[in-house]
C-alpha cells in the first residue's frame, strides 16, 4: 500500500490590508519530495525550522511504524505561512497546481493525509481549502482522505463533502502538533485497512463565546476534559473541537465538533455531547483587554517583577499569529509617550526597512514608519534614532534594530511574529533587561517566554484583531444559525462521508 502526504497550512485575516504571496510561504517553509520526507521521517531534523521540530507529518511517521505494516509514505509537498491577509489568487493556484501535478506523478496512491489549517482563503475563494480537496478528490479517487485541521479551522459543508477523516488539536496554546498527526495517521490506516470510521460532526451558530479559549482555563477547560473523556470509549476513534478563527470571511463561520466511531450511533452521540457542552458556554466573554494606560499603569506598579524579568505585554489590535500584518503603531506611539519605561518593540514596514538596509550601524536617521496601508489602524509617526544591527532572518526577511533610547525598535520586512525571545535576542536585545517586550501572539508566547516573562497584559489599541470585529465579520459574510429542515432554528448539522455513505441529519 501507498500513502501520500502533504501539508499547505495559513490562517487567513479577511481584515487585513496585506495579502500573503508565494513568496511568503517560500520565506517560511516550502520543501517537496526527498527533502520533505527527510524532515518527517527523521527524529534528528526539524520538520518546520523556526516552528516546529516535529509536527502533524511527523506525527503521521509515528503513526506508520506503529502500524508495521508494509506501507510506502509518499512525500508531495509542505508548504507553511505565517498568519496574514488572504492568499493571492496566484498564490492558491500556484500551490493547489503543485499539490494535483506531486498527486498525480505519484501514481496509484491507497490513502491521503493533509495537513491544513481550516481557516485558509484566498481572493475570490473564502474556501480555498474545500478546493484543495476537491481537487485532491479529482486526482486520487474514492480513497480515503484524512486531514488534520488548526482548532481554529472552520468546519463547512463543502469540505466535509471532500474528506474522509478528520482530527484536530486538543490543545489551545496549540502544542500538540505531532500527536494530533499521529491520532488522524491511525485512523486513516485503519481505513486503508478496510475499517473506515463512522462519523458525525455538527455546527453550532456561535462565533466568540468560551471564554479565552485556553484548555487549562475555565470555560474551556471542562470542554476539552470532556474530549478526552468520550475518547476513553475504545469505540470513539476521535473527538474534536473547532473554535473557529472569528475573522474568517465565510458564510457558515461558527465554531464546530467533529467525532469519529466504529459505529454511527457512538458517533452522533459523541458529537451532540460535546455540541452541546460547547452551546452551554457561548455566552461566556472572552477576557477584556486594557486600555494602554491601564497597561502602562500595571507595569509601572510591578517594580519587583520587573526587576526579576520582563513584562509581555500582547497588542491584541494586531496579533500577527491572528492574521495582523504587524504594523500598528498605536502601541508604539504610546511607548514613545513613557520615558521611564525601557520597552522592545516590532514592526513590520518593508518601506522603511528598505530605507534603513543601506545605513551603516551607527548611522543617525530620520525616518517615517506606518500609513503604509490603512492610517486608522498604522499612523505615520516620524522618528529619529540611531541603526544598531541588521540581520536577515526566514520568515522575518530582513530586519533592523532602531534605537530610540528607551525605545528599541525592531522593523522587519516581514510578518513579525514575535512569539520567542529568539526574535529580539537575534538583533542583540536581551528581553531579560527591558521593562516591556511586546509580543504579537495570543497564547503562544506564554510557553516560550516562560524563562523570562513576569506578567502577561493584553491591551486593545485599533487593529485587524479586534474581537469587536469577529461579530462584523459573520454579518458580512452571511453567518446564519443552522436551521431544521422545516426552517425552525437548529443547533447543528451532519453530512455524509464520500467514502462511506450516511445521511445527513439535522438536530436542534
Amino acid at each position: 500500500m501507498r500513502l501520500a502526504y502533504a501539508r499547505i497550512m495559513q490562517e487567513s485575516n479577511a481584515f487585513s490590508p496585506v495579502p500573503t504571496t508565494l513568496a511568503d510561504f517560500e520565506r517560511t517553509h516550502l520543501v517537496a519530495g526527498d527533502a520533505l520526507a527527510q524532515r518527517t521521517s527523521n527524529p534528528r531534523t526539524a520538520e518546520v525550522p523556526g516552528f516546529a521540530k516535529n509536527a502533524e507529518l511527523s506525527g503521521l511517521h509515528d503513526a506508520l511504524r506503529g502500524a508495521r505494516l508494509p506501507i510506502e509514505p509518499v512525500p508531495i509537498l509542505s508548504a507553511w505561512a505565517i498568519s496574514g491577509g488572504p492568499l493571492t489568487a496566484e498564490c492558491a493556484s500556484t500551490l493547489e497546481a503543485r499539490l494535483v501535478d506531486g498527486l498525480a506523478q505519484a501514481g496509484r496512491v491507497d490513502g491521503v493525509f493533509l495537513a491544513l489549517h481550516g481557516a485558509m482563503s484566498a481572493h475570490g475563494e473564502p474556501d480555498i481549502e474545500a478546493r484543495l480537496l476537491e481537487a485532491v478528490r479529482s486526482v486520487v479517487g474514492r480513497v480515503p482522505i484524512a486531514c488534520t485541521f488548526d482548532l481554529h479551522g472552520l468546519l463547512t459543508q463543502r469540505k466535509m463533502a471532500s474528506l474522509d477523516l478528520l482530527a484536530a488539536y486538543h490543545t489551545n496554546p496549540h502544542r500538540d502538533h505531532r500527536a494530533t498527526g499521529a491520532r488522524a495517521g491511525r485512523m486513516l490506516i485503519d481505513a486503508m485497512r478496510g475499517r473506515p470510521a463512522a462519523r458525525a460532526w455538527r455546527s453550532i451558530p456561535m462565533v466568540t463565546g468560551g471564554g479565552a479559549g485556553v484548555d487549562f482555563l475555565p470555560p474551556s477547560a471542562g470542554l476539552f476534559r470532556l474530549m478526552r473523556e468520550l475518547e476513553r470509549d475504545r469505540r470513539v476513534s476521535d473527538v474534536s473541537l473547532f473554535l473557529c478563527h472569528p475573522w474568517n470571511d465565510h458564510p457558515e463561520l461558527g465554531w464546530s465538533v467533529a467525532a469519529f466511531a466504529d459505529t454511527q450511533p457512538h458517533a452522533e452521540r459523541a458529537a451532540e455531547r460535546l455540541a452541546d457542552a460547547a452551546w452551554a458556554v457561548r455566552d461566556v466573554p472572552p477576557p477584556r483587554f486594557l486600555e494602554v494606560d491601564e497597561a502602562l499603569a500595571r507595569v509601572r506598579g510591578a517594580r519587583l517583577l520587573r526587576k526579576l524579568g520582563t513584562v509581555c505585554i500582547c497588542d491584541a489590535s494586531d496579533v500577527v499569529g491572528a492574521g495582523g500584518s504587524g504594523e500598528n503603531t498605536h502601541l508604539l506611539a504610546a511607548l514613545l509617550a513613557a520615558p521611564d519605561l525601557r520597552s522592545f518593540v516590532p514592526l513590520r514596514d518593508t518601506v522603511a526597512v528598505a530605507e534603513l538596509w543601506d545605513r551603516a550601524p551607527g548611522d543617525a536617521v530620520t525616518i517615517t514608519v506606518g500609513g503604509r496601508h490603512d492610517l486608522a489602524d498604522s499612523p505615520p509617526l516620524s522618528l529619529r534614532g540611531v541603526v544598531r544591527k541588521k540581520h536577515r532572518a526566514d520568515p522575518f526577511g530582513r530586519m533592523v534594530h532602531l534605537d530610540l533610547g528607551h525605545v528599541q525598535l525592531v522593523v522587519t520586512e516581514g510578518p513579525p511574529l514575535v512569539m520567542k525571545p529568539a526574535f529580539y535576542r537575534q538583533l542583540g536585545l536581551e528581553p531579560l533587561t527591558a521593562d516591556i517586550t511586546v509580543v504579537k501572539s495570543f497564547f503562544p508566547f506564554r510557553i516560550f517566554f516562560l524563562a523570562e516573562n513576569r506578567l502577561s497584559l493584553y491591551v486593545k489599541t485599533r487593529g485587524v484583531t479586534d474581537l469587536d470585529r469577529a461579530p462584523r465579520a459573520a454579518k458580512v459574510a452571511g453567518a446564519q444559525p443552522a436551521r431544521r429542515p422545516d426552517g425552525t432554528p437548529g443547533l447543528a448539522r451532519s453530512a455524509p462521508s464520500p467514502s462511506n455513505g450516511g445521511t445527513r441529519h439535522w438536530r436542534g
